[in-house]
């Protein structure tokens, strides 16, 4: 995987229209990016997609006519390499602070409380 900074926004967003949805032509990549407020033209999308095949993150294959691009890194994989370059760049690799900023500066569900501390009580064990 390409080095988190290599992926732009916009190319995050064309990923995560692949990680949501599974394997998508270009047309189907711009209508799902309209529905979530980026409006984009088709040639744009295929210049992304086109990126992102370049950078090794995505692959296309040919189905009748047109183009269907998948995904061939995890959703999973990029966070762990973006949020490994975000400890190192802000907390010389340590976890903890990174961490505690977020507890004490976002807001979280009853759900998302509950889980951190099952988390908690795991890491105690």
């Amino acid at each position: 995987m390409p080095k988190d900074h290599d992926l732009s926004e916009a190319e995050l967003a064309v990923l995560r229209v692949l990680w949501d949805h599974g394997p998508q032509t270009v047309r189907e990549v711009m209508e799902r990016l309209h529905e979530r407020g980026r409006r984009v033209a088709y040639t744009t999308v295929l210049t992304f997609l086109s990126r992102l095949e370049q950078k090794g993150v995505a692959a296309s294959d040919k189905d009748g006519t047109a183009y269907v691009y998948r995904s061939k890194v995890s959703r999973q994989s990029v966070t762990r390499s973006r949020v490994r370059t975000l400890l190192d760049q802000l907390y010389d690799g340590a976890a903890a602070p990174m961490v505690v900023h977020l507890i004490e500066s976002e807001r979280f569900s009853e759900d998302e409380i509950a889980q951190l501390r099952r988390l908690i009580k795991d890491l105690d064990a």
